[in-house]
């Protein structure tokens, strides 16, 4: 494993920290009318996603003090498929989601901007029996959000040319648009 210098550390936790503010202002692209769309029976809709990340960011705000307080332990590694299909995630808001992505992820980025620099080193078991570093962890942290960015543009995109778009868009009052577009965090 190559080390990230300091500077490259530097942008890669920056870059981490601005992830939760890129998700809100994506998701104003989006109308709230199509957040429960699947393009396929095995894609998830914007919702779906919203609460993949949620879940994925507890996950790692606790993997993350794993990195440092216990390093060689077990990493966590839940099974994402079957989270979305057990923990209700049509029911559940998606405000709330994106409140939880934004205070976990910022909670995080304090701890990891303190750090000392040999504390990045650390490492935990990787379910395949691999280890796996902190800095490795961040890189996979860091690019999570704007995974599933590009799968809400793709279902996005999907949606416009679907004939479900025209049969399930209700009527709207022109005040009704811009409020489906907002998205709250605090």
């Amino acid at each position: 494993m190559t080390a990230m210098t300091r500077d490259e550390r530097r942008r890669k936790l920056e870059s981490f920290c601005r992830g939760p503010a890129l998700l809100s202002r994506e998701l104003r692209n989006f109308p709230m009318k199509m957040w429960l769309y699947r393009p396929a029976k095995d894609r998830w809709s914007i919702h779906e996603i919203i609460h993949h990340l949620a879940d994925s960011e507890a996950i790692g705000y606790v993997q993350c003090r794993m990195f440092i307080a216990e390093p060689g332990t077990k990493a966590l590694r839940p099974n994402a498929g079957r989270w979305t299909n057990s923990l209700g995630y049509f029911h559940r808001g998606a405000r709330e989601a994106v409140k939880v992505i934004h205070h976990l992820r910022k909670a995080t980025y304090e701890v990891l901007v303190n750090l000392p620099g040999d504390a990045w080193f650390h490492s935990v078991e990787a379910p395949n029996g691999t280890q796996t570093y902190l800095e490795h962890w961040l890189d996979q942290q860091e690019l999570h959000i704007p995974h599933h960015l590009e799968q809400m543009r793709q279902n996005y995109e999907v949606w416009l040319k679907s004939e479900h778009r025209k049969q399930t868009a209700p009527p709207q009052h022109p005040r009704a648009k811009r409020r489906d577009r907002r998205i709250q965090t605090t």
